[in-house]
């Protein structure tokens, strides 16, 4: 078994999160490609998980900071002006925070999500099943009905008063793929609010995209992109990032030892084995 120093590994993650600065994105057309070249990406930094964001290939491995004139928060511009324009798959997904997804990676995702039909009918099995809440099928619905909808009349259409509840229920669509942000409008009282649509019907190829591939296929190919994107780590933070069942997990990692597509290190100082591609380290 390979041994590994971490001064390896934080060179590593140096190149392929572009914090080194030489390797800084500077235009919001550098940053689909990093989007494309990582598969996905957090868009802020996302604590408690080793993933490449938009802000730190841009500001360098920093904290986010509250002022809004900071040079860094060009990010939000390029995000906003991107949405909807069928270069990357923005919204809440890895932990529930927002995440920006190739579009090349995103069938994999829609893969394990609980979308096996037809979008216009399955969420009601899931409601019927007690695993959707009330207000994010009204939200879903309203969305289905009346077409893209900015927040402020979203709520209104879906008759969703508690702004808690809509909060929760917009997280729980995005999750599971159902509905994404497609623009901002000015409507609201700061005068920025995000414009949603279905999914399916934003990206009415997805569903096709997705259909042909199996959730052991999806979860390969989502670990493998983890692993080119940060080289090496325990396998407590594929676990953390992905937040599958253990025994899927498991199953998967059996799979790509058995066939040698990764392979496990010795990094020193640390206990635990960790998980890499073979040779991407040296």
């Amino acid at each position: 078994m390979a041994m590994i120093y971490p001064s390896l590994i934080t060179s590593f993650r140096a190149q392929t999160f572009r914090t080194a600065p030489g390797l800084r994105l500077s235009s919001a057309e550098e940053a689909v490609a990093f989007v494309n070249e990582r598969g996905f990406v957090a868009f802020w930094p996302i604590t408690g998980i080793v993933i490449p964001s938009i802000w730190k290939a841009v500001a360098g491995d920093r904290p986010v900071p509250d002022e809004h004139d900071d040079p860094g928060h060009i990010t939000w511009d390029w995000k906003d002006r991107l949405l909807g324009k069928g270069v990357w798959y923005y919204g809440r997904c890895i932990r529930k925070r927002n995440t920006m997804i190739s579009l090349s990676l995103l069938p994999y995702f829609y893969a394990l999500s609980p979308n096996y039909g037809d979008p216009e009918q399955d969420y009601l099995i899931e409601y019927e099943q007690g695993l959707m809440a009330s207000e994010a099928k009204q939200v879903y619905e309203a969305l289905l009905r009346e077409g893209p909808l900015d927040t402020i009349n979203l709520r209104k259409a879906a008759r969703v008063t508690n702004e808690s509840h809509f909060t929760k229920a917009m997280e729980a669509l995005q999750v599971a793929f159902r509905v994404m942000p497609v623009g901002v409008s000015d409507n609201g009282a700061w005068h920025y609010s995000f414009i949603y649509d279905c999914t399916h019907r934003h990206l009415p190829n997805l569903v096709a995209q997705a259909r042909d591939i199996s959730e052991h296929e999806a979860r390969r190919r989502l670990v493998l992109s983890y692993l080119q994107s940060v080289g090496a780590v325990p396998e407590s933070e594929i676990e953390r990032v992905f937040r599958w069942n253990k025994p899927d997990i498991q199953l998967t990692l059996k799979s790509l030892l058995r066939n040698e597509t990764i392979t496990k290190i010795q990094v020193v100082d640390q206990i635990s084995e960790w998980l890499a591609l073979p040779g991407i380290l040296s």
